[in-house]
């Protein structure tokens, strides 16, 4: 068989899809990220399924990744990544509340959301964003499609925009790359 046709369709898209992105709003992005390092604050990462997956590669980019390069660390905690939580809230509470609920009584002023949502309408995603924003802590948001919700309740919104799944969770593993590329050579 010969995939060469649908690979390059897929490339094509990918490539389309870089060349759309706003660089404003990754600088943006940049300067809250920056923002939050210099402050000690934490960056709270989360996500559904594939986004979760990123927010976990997030953590540890920014953990270890550039933080063994600068006398200053980073300090992201990825709201995925203790399952046994996660399970408990979704089986007790709500599925919906399983980053909500990690965030109550833990987020501070200065703190920063990082969240990740293909569709944008993730509800879970939402209710942790919406109570950060209650909060007044500002929000990064990760989208994909049209964005969804989540992109009109981002401060800065970083958004892949291809109706495309895979090309989206792509992007948003590009994002993690380039901000940690970008800061790793101006921090260390």
């Amino acid at each position: 068989m010969d995939f060469t046709k649908e690979i390059m369709a897929y490339l094509e898209d990918e490539i389309r899809t870089l060349r759309n992105l706003d660089k404003d709003a990754l600088n943006e992005a940049l300067n809250l990220l920056v923002e939050a390092y210099e402050n000690g604050n934490v960056v709270y990462v989360f996500g559904n399924g594939g986004s979760g997956a990123t927010a976990s590669h997030f953590q540890n980019d920014f953990n270890k990744g550039i933080s063994e390069h600068t006398r200053k660390k980073f300090n992201f905690l990825c709201l995925n990544d203790n399952v046994a939580t996660m399970m408990a809230i979704a089986n007790d509470i709500s599925y919906d509340e399983i980053f909500r609920f990690q965030l109550r009584g833990r987020l501070k002023a200065g703190d920063l959301i990082l969240a990740i949502s293909g569709s944008g309408n993730s509800p879970n995603v939402l209710n942790a964003v919406e109570y950060a924003r209650e909060l007044g802590n500002k929000v990064i948001g990760l989208t994909g499609f049209q964005g969804g919700k989540l992109k009109t309740l981002s401060d800065v919104s970083l958004h892949a925009p291809v109706d495309s799944m895979q090309i989206t969770e792509d992007i948003h593993l590009i994002f993690n790359h380039l901000l940690m590329w970008v800061l790793g050579r101006k921090l260390s």
